[in-house]
């Protein structure tokens, strides 16, 4: 029989969430059982297919009242550790949306909470279920590329400003007193973190030992919008960089670094490139397992879970390395400039910048940026 599941906000991106719900409601797999929203949802907001769903503000009582066997919670970060609690003292198991929690103190307490209630929790990084990266991990253990230097990856996006007038948290680093953590790395690029992280094999706590960061923002925020980061593993470098003030907004990938080779994995697209001496160009397309999809089998048929908590340690590491940081430092005015029918901010020259750390696994500092202030270490 197809799993319960209770949704919890269930607008803007939780619209994605609606949808893929709808979807696998269509396979038998799961049902949608409840909404959770401060504002109930009209019928013109619900998919067609899924009918109309129990609604209420409360998740707990939504969930007694359901009898709802997942909750998928796709709200404002500061409220996942809380929620995730919530249901997990009813015994109801997890799809958290990334980043799991602002700070690592709060990953910690979502995390011990949800092992000691027995319930199994998968964090969304939507990019790990992808089946290119395990391909990618027994390239590199089969020496396809030499040995492994380190892995870059780069992420040019665009923001406009109304992005960040979206919600009261968008953009922000605290809010009312809690963390939020709403940078580049952190939300919308961090798949480019974790996913860096997972293909070197280094996705725990304790595979960290020392982060750096260079911080910056062009657009009126509290918040990164353009940012690099190097996080040092027994096994390399793991440099991320990113931008939402590109001037030419492109796919992110992840790039690992061989003696012999490298692959560039484009993550959003499941494709990966396989360049190696002695070969020509190798261009491979992958499937992906949805990490609803994979839940609900785990619930059912013992399938395991893709991306479990403490899969996502390191990348909670770099969550706190930021959100412990300087505040970003604002880029001086004649380093960006506004596209006016875009209403958006643009940093000239930044796509290169960006590509070049990736491809060096260097930071902006280190590449010449004039803007780029000495980076902070964390270890």
């Amino acid at each position: 029989m197809s799993v319960p599941v209770v949704l919890a906000g269930a607008r803007g991106h939780g619209r994605w969430h609606l949808d893929n719900i709808r979807r696998l409601q269509d396979r038998g797999v799961v049902r949608l059982a409840g909404i959770c929203e401060l504002t109930p949802l009209t019928g013109a907001e619900i998919p067609d297919g899924l009918g109309t769903p129990e609604q209420s503000a409360d998740l707990g009582a939504l969930l007694d009242a359901t009898g709802a066997r997942i909750a998928v919670i796709c709200t404002p970060i500061p409220t996942h550790t809380e929620l995730a609690l919530t249901a997990a003292a009813r015994g109801v198991h997890l799809l958290l949306e990334k980043p799991p929690a602002p700070s690592y103190a709060e990953f910690r307490r979502m995390a011990d909470g949800v092992a000691e209630a027995e319930v199994a929790c998968q964090i969304g990084f939507q990019s790990l279920g992808s089946h290119a990266v395990p391909a990618i991990r027994r390239l590199i253990a089969e020496g396809a590329i030499g040995r492994v230097r380190g892995v870059g990856a780069a992420g040019v996006w665009a923001r406009d400003e109304a992005y960040y007038r979206r919600a009261p948290w968008a953009g922000r680093r605290r809010l009312n007193g809690a963390d939020v953590v709403d940078g580049v790395l952190t939300n919308p690029l961090a798949h480019a973190v974790a996913t860096g992280l997972a293909l070197l094999g280094t996705t725990r706590a304790e595979d960290v030992t020392g982060i750096e960061t260079e911080l910056l923002r062009a657009n009126a925020i509290e918040s990164d919008d353009t940012s690099c980061v190097r996080v040092r593993t027994p096994r390399g470098p793991v440099t991320v960089a990113a931008t939402l003030c590109a001037e030419h907004p492109g796919e992110p990938y992840v790039l690992v670094h061989g003696d012999a080779g490298r692959i560039t994995f484009w993550y959003k697209q499941d494709r990966v490139l396989l360049q190696r001496c002695g070969h020509g160009p190798e261009e491979t397309e992958y499937g992906r397992t949805d990490l609803l999809e994979n839940l609900a089998g785990h619930l059912e048929h013992g399938t395991g879970l893709l991306v479990p908590p403490d899969d996502t340690g390191a990348f909670m590491r770099v969550v706190e390395a930021i959100r412990t940081a300087p505040d970003p430092a604002p880029l001086p005015e004649s380093a960006w400039r506004l596209l006016p029918e875009e209403r958006r901010r643009v940093v000239p020259g930044v796509d290169g910048l960006v590509a070049a750390a990736a491809d060096t696994l260097a930071l902006y500092s280190e590449l010449g940026a004039w803007w780029a202030p000495p980076n902070e270490v964390s270890t």
